[in-house]
């Protein structure tokens, strides 16, 4: 072999690639079946020798890396990804398969994770974008606009995928070389000592081999950028004053799982491709590649329920072939491909088209790795559930329902909260369309191959997902300050059923929650606390010390938030009734899931009355009336203090109105009225369907806004905009509508419906009529009753439709 330049590392075969190229991967397996090396040089870091050999295991299924991390320090780490179609893995694989040796040549792990001037936890590849970076040139871009190309994809597949084979299987190489060796006598080395230092290792790992195994034998495998600087004439002196003092971390490295995604250049990858998936295809489809990638495509659509025929597959490789000739090609490429699916599969829609490039062009194809692979125990202990639970990682989103009465998918929902407190997002909790019961949860998942970093970092908690989980979930609520934050912990211990960790959480809990004085920390504390108890029911934790603490806390909070309400500035106010509003949806769970005083252990809950926990309920509403009727208190706390009762039962239509006309008479600053309504109907309340049905208060907002002054109505009117802008469009025309032909002078509402909207001079007989259609179809008895006399069924139907609703 005579092609590897007049350097000391002349007679080594120097095989410059494109990392990720299927092209390259053919040639380089074409060139080693014809030289038959002795050993086979790779560009990557010798750290991963010792896992060479698991290439040839059959559990080892590409798209994979190399992951190497510091080991007191996980989180500082690097990849080194593989495809099926790269010329290093096809090298690789094509030596495992024959017993001869692999090495990597590249400089250590240890060393490039050392730098401190290097980000961490990204993709290193030890490939020719370094270099490219740095010159700020990419030598393909460079290449192809020399030859009269605009899209170096398109000049890369036509003068290396497309290309013909056989003749000298080593000219392809001889001929990219020079080409590069032309650019860095052009760019350089662009000043950047990275890529020097790294060629200066390359040069001493190729002599150290060609010394061993002899000239000729000793075949090498790196980024054709890096070509150049191998053939180059240096000395051993040179190079290893070039690595001398290069700081140094000891470092640990395994294979881990990758995605066609994560190789996509869209993701960020420094030496990413543009279409993993099509490459993936050219490569183990060398024959008829277009055709077979015409079928694919319809074969997707099809599953998508567009009407795809064979016609179409057959006409689309027509025209993909036409567009190749008249476009001076050798063969179809992407683009030739993608119009002719667009044209003939799409109607011309790149809607449809978004989704093959998407499932196609890039794909989500998840790389495996077998089980003999190194890893830290956790990672073990995870593979282990995931495989006893039946969740795969997978590259795509996935929706996963589970049913948390059903013990499977209690478990799994158990895992995916635990590793969410560890920072393992491979799941996010999602909104359910279905049911919302309590014993419902939906998920979203995707397994990235960060996760598998994430995995490493949280290993220093434990050997074990439980035991790692509770760890952490101890640390943090020792070093939490916030009382919210606290309490919002002590909801995820019960969510992943870490009983261990819960009597920390519950002790700091206490702790912070007898020094904070402030009522707002202890509004926001509470909901997340009180959500907890309905673990009890649903997961069946004991709770009951967690109902002690809930209970004292909303004592708190009742005790000292008509103080904390009164003298605010507008936006603590609003801030304020926020917490009023989480707090009584916080008393209504606390009534729900704790009604009668009994946890889950069996045990009374401290602080229940003889109805239990309604005694919380009954505080609850005093408190809400003294904010109602307290004229220091801001007027959007008062008004909603006043909507809450009202909603509730605990207030009539009659005093409702009352309070309303007294915070908007004439002896109060308009100011604080428009506040006082805000509060009453504004902030997603649905407070706009009340005005509509209940004409009686919007009679009174109506009389108060006509009363205010004009320099008054330009200090309310952003507050009022501010209110009414919230309502759907057809509730303020409904608005607008009632206020033009003003308000009715009719008495309340009908009673004992409990439907709003009814007014007095109700037809009877026309709303009976319809009650046995309503009773039809909900599916109740005595649905072919025929109509009933006026007026007399109406609320017994009312009791049936809302006996029928729970």
């Amino acid at each position: 072999m005579t092609r590897t330049g007049e350097g000391a590392e002349a007679g080594a075969l120097l095989l410059g690639v494109r990392h990720h190229g299927p092209g390259s991967a053919r040639a380089v397996r074409a060139a080693l079946d014809a030289v038959l090396p002795d050993a086979v040089l790779v560009e990557g870091p010798p750290e991963a020798d010792p896992l060479v050999g698991l290439a040839a295991d059959e559990g080892m299924r590409p798209p994979v890396a190399l992951l190497a991390h510091v080991v007191d320090e996980p989180g500082r780490s690097a990849f080194w990804p593989l495809a099926e179609f790269s010329p290093e893995w096809v090298a690789i694989r094509w030596a495992v398969g024959r017993g001869v040796p692999v090495r990597f040549i590249d400089l250590p792990a240890a060393h490039s994770l050392a730098r401190t001037d290097e980000p961490t936890g990204s993709e290193e590849s030890g490939e020719t974008p370094a270099g490219e970076e740095a010159v700020r040139v990419d030598p393909l871009a460079v290449l192809a606009e020399t030859a009269g190309y605009d899209d170096p994809e398109r000049w890369w597949e036509d003068v290396v995928e497309h290309r013909a084979t056989g003749g000298d299987v080593l000219a392809p190489f001889e001929a990219l070389g020079d080409a590069m060796e032309a650019l860095r006598e052009t760019y350089g080395d662009g000043g950047h000592d990275r890529d020097l230092v790294r060629e200066a290792y390359m040069r001493l790992q190729t002599r150290a081999a060609v010394r061993e195994f002899g000239a000729g034998r000793v075949a090498v495998v790196c980024g054709a950028w890096h070509v150049p600087a191998l053939r180059r004439r240096a000395t051993v002196a040179a190079d290893r004053a070039l690595l001398k003092g290069l700081p140094k971390v000891k470092a640990e490295m395994t294979w881990v799982p990758w995605t066609h995604r994560r190789l996509s250049r869209a993701s960020g990858y420094g030496a990413g491709i543009a279409s993993p998936g099509w490459y993936g295809h050219l490569f183990s489809a060398p024959d008829r590649p277009v055709e077979r990638w015409m079928t694919k495509v319809a074969g997707l659509l099809r599953d998508e329920d567009r009407l795809v025929s064979s016609a179409h597959v057959i006409e689309a490789v027509r025209l993909a072939d036409t567009l190749a000739a008249m476009r001076g090609r050798p063969l179809a490429g992407l683009t030739e491909t993608t119009d002719a699916v667009r044209a003939v599969m799409c109607e011309g829609s790149d809607v449809p088209l978004a989704l093959v490039h998407d499932k196609l062009v890039v794909g989500d194809v998840l790389g495996e790795v077998p089980e003999s692979a190194p890893a830290v125990p956790l990672q073990r202990d995870l593979t282990r559930s995931q495989r006893r639970l039946r969740l795969k990682p997978e590259a795509l989103d996935r929706e996963l329902e589970l049913d948390l009465r059903k013990e499977t998918d209690a478990a799994r929902s158990t895992l995916l909260h635990r590793l969410r407190l560890l920072g393992i997002g491979w799941g996010e909790p999602a909104r359910s369309r279905g049911s919302t019961g309590t014993f419902r949860e939906t998920w979203r998942l995707r397994w990235e191959p960060e996760l598998s970093v994430r995995v490493t970092e949280a290993g220093v908690w434990g050997t074990t997902v439980l035991g790692a989980a509770t760890s952490k979930a101890s640390a943090d609520a020792v070093g939490t300050v916030a009382l919210a934050d606290v309490t919002a912990l002590a909801e995820r211990c019960l969510l992943a059923e870490l009983p261990d960790a819960l009597p920390v959480v519950m002790r700091v809990l206490a702790d912070r929650a007898a020094l904070d004085a402030d009522v707002g920390h202890l509004a926001q504390a509470l909901p997340a606390l009180v959500r907890s108890l309905r673990y009890g029911d649903v997961r069946g934790t004991d709770t009951a010390a967690l109902g002690e603490v809930a209970l004292g806390l909303a004592e708190r909070v009742f005790v000292g938030l008509p103080g904390a309400c009164a003298g605010l500035g507008t936006d603590a106010a609003l801030e304020m009734r926020g917490h009023v509003d989480a707090v009584h949806q916080a008393v209504g769970l606390l009534g729900e899931f704790g009604a009668g005083g009994v946890g889950s252990s069996g045990g009374a809950v401290p602080g229940a009355g003889p109805g239990g926990v309604p005694d919380v309920r009954s505080r609850w509403w005093s408190v809400l009336r003294l904010l109602a009727q307290r004229d220091a208190v801001a007027g959007v706390v008062r008004g909603r203090s006043v909507r809450l009762l009202l909603d509730s039962g605990e207030l009539a239509d009659e005093e409702a109105a009352r309070l309303m006309g007294l915070a908007l008479s004439r002896g109060s600053e308009p100011a604080e009225g428009a506040a006082w309504i805000e509060g009453f109907v504004g902030g997603g309340s649905g407070g706009g369907m009340l005005l509509v049905h209940d004409q009686r208060l919007l009679g009174l907002v109506d009389a108060w806004l006509s009363g205010v002054s004009d320099d008054a109505f330009v200090d309310v009117l952003p507050l009022l905009r501010r209110t009414f802008s919230a309502y759907e469009q057809g509730v303020r025309r409904t608005l607008g509508e009632l206020v033009r032909r003003g308000p009715a002078t009719a008495g309340p509402p009908v009673t004992g419906l409990g439907i709003p909207g009814f007014a007095g001079d109700l037809d009877a007989e026309r709303a009976d009529a319809v009650v046995p259609t309503v009773r039809l179809l909900l599916g109740l008895t005595g649905a072919s009753a025929g109509p009933v006399e006026a007026g007399t069924h109406l609320a017994g139907a009312d009791a049936d439709l809302a006996g029928a609703a729970m």
